[in-house]
């Protein structure tokens, strides 16, 4: 799990005409990125970073001269190795570490795969996707999600859909 990448930001689009790029932040801000010199297994090298006082990022990179360089990154994500995150207390979690996991009911039955984690405000929520393709949402809380480890995530039978 620690070589995983986890997924930082994501490039919205060029910023002026010299190379900079607008960046849609999933972290903690900032500060998350910064603590970071290369992102994408060293293909991007972060030379420049400041907030766009409005949740996201401005950029620039090393590797990228100009805005038709910055425009060909749209979508790109930046990620960075698992292992080069800081440490999780006790009940902390990174989204990516739940994505791909095995769902199974308190009694074993499998009900399919963790495909997404959504924060709308209140609490985090695991998109599960059943074998037959439908999903459904469960809120990540104690009572529809007893446990999970790094193998499998246990929900209430109740909130199976």
């Amino acid at each position: 799990m620690q070589d995983k990448p986890v997924t930082l930001a994501a490039v919205s689009g060029a910023h002026g005409v010299t190379g900079e790029v607008r960046l849609k932040l999933f972290g903690n801000g900032v500060d998350a990125l910064r603590a970071h010199r290369t992102f994408n297994d060293g293909t991007l090298t972060l030379v420049g970073l400041k907030s766009d006082s409005k949740g996201g990022a401005i950029a620039r990179f090393a590797e990228i001269p100009d805005r038709t360089s910055a425009e060909a990154l749209r979508g790109t994500v930046l990620t960075v190795a698992r292992g080069s995150l800081p440490a999780l207390d006790e009940g902390e979690f990174y989204h990516s570490d739940l994505l791909g996991l095995a769902v199974v009911t308190e009694a074993g039955e499998p009900v399919g795969t963790v495909c997404a984690v959504e924060n709308f405000g209140a609490t985090d929520i695991v998109e599960i996707e059943k074998p037959d393709g439908k999903r459904f949402m469960v809120p990540l809380t104690e009572q529809a999600v007893p446990e999970w480890n790094a193998e499998r995530l246990i929900v209430s039978a109740a909130f199976v859909d």
